[in-house]
Formats: structure tokens, sequence, C-alpha cells
């Protein structure tokens, strides 16, 4: 009895292709790709996807195992697509980034950073609070199916072989970008008019009573405030940040 294993050197260099895709993007996606996760666990889960979607993708790779080159060239393509996928995911993030130092701003708590946990870099404290928050409820609802999906839809869009035009890439980091901070000005907007009344009032009191101490009086109330504000609109602030991580993940690969 022989068993034919001209097909694994084929197999092998098809599941490097795969992982080169899946590991860059899975090393840049939001509840994937935090650096407080170990890197053997990211590793992990790169490696468990791509196991679980190289047989649905298998027939779309071929490989040239008569010369190295173009199987180098391939990867770096494959590395390529899954970086711009990950990080235009990741920039999503920043939508929050932006919402929270305004409102920080807003309060009078734009001074009071502490360490992300998720970049493992300075960042203002509202800031933090609704990217964790925002993290949470993306596992919370399932929205991490949708990248896990979009994850196996990447290959229907961008087909192995395929260079990506970089004109392409440089509209959509664009968009991308100019989209977050759209995003994150929206979610902040109720605080920026807070904020503009509330100073416009101080502004009029210390007018009509020079003596008193604006200042003192001004900065509990205003946290206060903005406190309250934030309670009572940070499920609709979810909610907006949620269908605007869908939309670009549909936007990214949009699936039939």
């Amino acid at each position: 009895m022989r068993i034919d294993i001209s097909f694994l050197p084929a197999l092998a260099a098809a599941f490097m292709l795969v992982f080169a895709r899946i590991g860059a993007m899975v090393m840049l996606l939001p509840g994937f790709g935090e650096v407080n996760i170990p890197v053997r666990v990211r590793l992990g889960i790169a490696l468990a996807l791509t196991l679980i979607v190289l047989p649905l993708h298998r027939a779309a790779f071929h490989v040239d195992m008569s010369s190295v080159a173009p199987l180098v060239v391939l990867m770096l393509q494959e590395i390529l697509i899954g970086v711009v996928l990950g990080a235009t995911a990741r920039v999503t993030l920043s939508a929050l980034a932006v919402a929270g130092s305004v409102i920080a701003q807003q309060l009078g708590l734009g001074f009071v950073t502490t360490i992300d946990p998720t970049q493992g870099q300075q960042g203002a404290l509202i800031g933090n609070f609704l990217t964790i928050l925002a993290l949470t409820l993306l596992f919370a609802t399932d929205m991490h199916h949708l990248v896990i999906a979009a994850l196996s839809e990447s290959y229907r869009i961008f087909a192995p072989g395929e260079l990506m035009s970089s004109g392409d890439i440089a509209a959509l980091a664009t968009r991308a970008f100019a989209t977050a901070f759209k995003i994150g000005i929206q979610l902040a907007a109720p605080f920026i008019v807070f904020g503009l009344v509330f100073n416009l009032g101080l502004g009029v009191l210390a007018r009509l009573m020079p003596q008193m101490q604006v200042y003192f009086v001004g900065v509990p109330l205003s946290i206060l405030g903005g406190l309250l504000i934030l309670a009572a609109v940070l499920a609709t602030m979810m909610g907006t940040f949620l269908d605007y991580f869908a939309s670009i993940l549909h936007e990214l690969v949009p699936r039939s």
C-alpha cells in the first residue's frame, strides 16, 4: 500500500499563505490584537482560524513550488492585505479615543490620564473607559463573529495573488481616519454643547459677581454635570459605535 504525499508541499505553502493574511489581521483587530493579550494566545487564535479557513479557500491558491520567489511575493501580498484590513478595523477604536479626549476637555478632566490597557500607553481617563467598554460589548453582542466572517469573506473580495492598488489603500485609509474622527465628534456632541453653555454661564456669572471664585465653583459642577450626561447618553453612544463598527466591517468585506 502506497500513500501519495506529493500534495503536502503545496498544502503547507497554502497553509502559510492563509496564516500570513489571518495572522497579520488578527494581530491588529480590536479585541484580538490587544497588547495585554499574550503573544502565544494571539498566535493560537491565528492558527485556529487558519485551520478553519484553509479548507474553505484551499482551491483559490495556485502555488508554484518550482521557485521560491513567486511564493515569497505572494506571501508579502497576503501580509499586506491582512495589515490593511486589520489596521482599518483598528482605526475604529480611535473614534472612542477622540470622543474621550473631547469629553474630558469639556468636563475639566483633560489632564487626568491613565495607562490604556489595550494599547499600553497613556490616554484620557474617559477615553480608556469608553474603549474598554466598547471591547466588552463587541464580545457581549457576538460582534466578533462578524469579524471572523469577514476574515473568510476577504478571500472572495481580495483573491490570493491579486495586488491591492496603492490608490485604493490610500483612499481607504483616508476615509477610515476621517470617518473615525467624525464619529468621535458626533459621540462627544452632547458634551460640546454642555461645555459651551456651561462656560458661557460661568462667564456671565463672573461678570455679575466679580468677587466670586468662579473656577472653584465651576469645576466641580462641570464634572458633576458631565458625569450625569455621560450616564444618560452612554447606552446611545455605545449603540452608535457598534453600528459604526459593523458598517466598517461590511464596507471592508461586503457580504451578499
